[in-house]
């Protein structure tokens, strides 16, 4: 004899999706800015460390302690893309000043009109 299978429970009913409560953007300058311009006012030769760059960071009211991990690679980043140069140090340690062979961004080439291509 086939036993009694017993009927699948119905689906629950989908639930509503919740809407997502986005935070303010946080406005001001980004980290990379700040940085820059703490690099930029430095009047030191070998370019600045990176605790006084945290220190200066801290002096003008950012949370250095609670975002050492962005703190190190917006500091990376920089290097990186070769808007700093490290003068000492590996890494997000050492000491670091403003890249002064910064290269200004290339034009792009405009491509000769068709027109003027079936003239010639």
């Amino acid at each position: 004899m086939p036993e009694p299978v017993a009927p699948a429970p119905a689906a629950a009913p989908a639930k509503a999706a919740k809407k997502k409560v986005s935070k303010p953007k946080k406005v001001g300058p980004s980290l990379s800015e700040l940085i820059v311009k703490a690099v930029a006012a430095s009047k030191e030769r070998n370019g600045v460390s990176a605790a006084a760059l945290k220190k200066a960071l801290a002096a003008g009211g950012y949370d250095v302690e609670k975002n050492k991990v962005r703190v190190k690679t917006a500091i990376k980043n920089l290097v990186a893309k070769e808007t700093l140069v490290q003068t000492k140090g590996t890494g997000a340690s050492g000491s670091f000043k403003m890249n002064k062979k910064v290269e200004p961004k290339a034009k792009k080439r405009q491509q000769p009109r068709r027109s003027e291509l079936s003239s010639v």
